[in-house]
């Protein structure tokens, strides 16, 4: 399987070359920064409104916080990327920005 070179296709290949099987769905979980907690705590009901399953979460080291967002798909990476640029264009009025992403494998 071929894979972009980019973060995202780096990940993509890294997971590939791990076993996990790509025509399954996985838990695919989207990072979106915020400058605070009311500010995310806003973002992630603009966030479940659009169909993301949210929780705010703070950073313990950094003190940083992040919308959590998970959804169940295939992966794929320009779904990847178009959900990464709709969380962009969600979160930046509210400071806000795509963070990355990450799968929980089982």
């Amino acid at each position: 399987m071929k894979f972009p070179n980019d973060a995202d296709g780096d990940a993509l290949r890294s997971l590939y070359k791990d076993g996990l099987d790509f025509k399954k769905q996985q838990s695919v979980e989207f990072f979106v920064a915020v400058p605070d907690q009311a500010t995310g705590e806003k973002l992630s009901q603009v966030l479940k409104g659009e169909g993301f399953n949210c929780f705010l979460e703070q950073d313990d080291e950094t003190e940083e916080w992040a919308c959590s967002c998970s959804k169940r798909m295939l992966l794929n990476y320009n779904e990847l990327i178009n959900i990464q640029n709709k969380l962009n264009n969600l979160s930046k009025p509210h400071g806000g920005y795509s963070d990355g992403w990450g799968v929980f494998v089982d």
